[in-house]
C-alpha cells in the first residue's frame, strides 16, 4: 500500500525532530567527520549519538564511511544542507517577527505606565471622584475601598 506523501513527509519531518540528529546534520554540512569529533562537538554519551546516528543512517539522510578503524559520517546529499539552510531563514523571519510584536508589547506597557504615573500625579481627591465625578463614580485608590463601597453592607 502507497503511503500518502503528506505522512511521508510526516515522517520525515519526525525523523529530524530531536536536536542531537540536528546538530549531528550541522555539523556535516561542510564534509565527513568522525565520531570522534561529533562526540567532542555534541558532548553526549557515546550511545546516545550511536542511537542518533543509526536513526538518520536508516533513513538515508547519512552514510557512514569506514577509513581503518576510523569510522566517519556524511550528508548522503546536498539537499539536507539546503533544507537546513531553509529553515534557518524561516527561523530568522519568524523570530524578526517576534521581535518586532515584542518592540511593540513594551511600548505600549511603556504607554500605559506613564498614564498611570500621570494619574498618581494627580490629588488623592481628583482620583478618588472618578471620571464621571458623581456619587457612585469613586475609584479605588492604593487597594482601599471607596468609602460608599466600604459602608455597604
Amino acid at each position: 500500500m502507497q503511503v500518502p506523501l503528506y505522512q511521508a513527509k510526516a515522517e520525515f519531518f519526525r525523523m529530524l525532530g530531536h536536536p542531537v540528529r540536528i546538530r549531528v546534520l550541522e555539523l556535516l554540512q561542510h564534509g565527513p567527520v568522525p565520531v570522534r569529533d561529533l562526540l567532542d562537538d555534541i558532548a553526549i554519551e557515546p550511545s546516545s549519538l550511536s542511537q542518533q546516528l543509526a536513526v538518520l543512517r536508516r533513513s538515508g539522510i547519512v552514510v557512514s564511511l569506514r577509513e581503518g578503524s576510523t569510522v566517519r559520517y556524511a550528508l548522503a546529499g546536498g539537499d539536507v544542507a539546503d533544507l537546513l539552510r531553509a529553515a534557518r531563514r524561516i527561523l530568522t523571519e519568524l523570530l524578526a517577527g517576534q521581535s518586532e510584536l515584542l518592540a511593540e508589547l513594551r511600548q505600549a506597557d511603556a504607554s500605559a505606565e506613564g498614564r498611570v504615573a500621570g494619574q498618581a500625579s494627580r490629588p488623592v481627591e481628583d482620583r478618588a471622584a472618578g471620571p464621571a465625578g458623581g456619587p457612585g463614580a469613586a475609584a479605588v485608590v492604593a487597594g482601599e475601598p471607596a468609602p460608599e463601597a466600604a459602608a455597604r453592607p
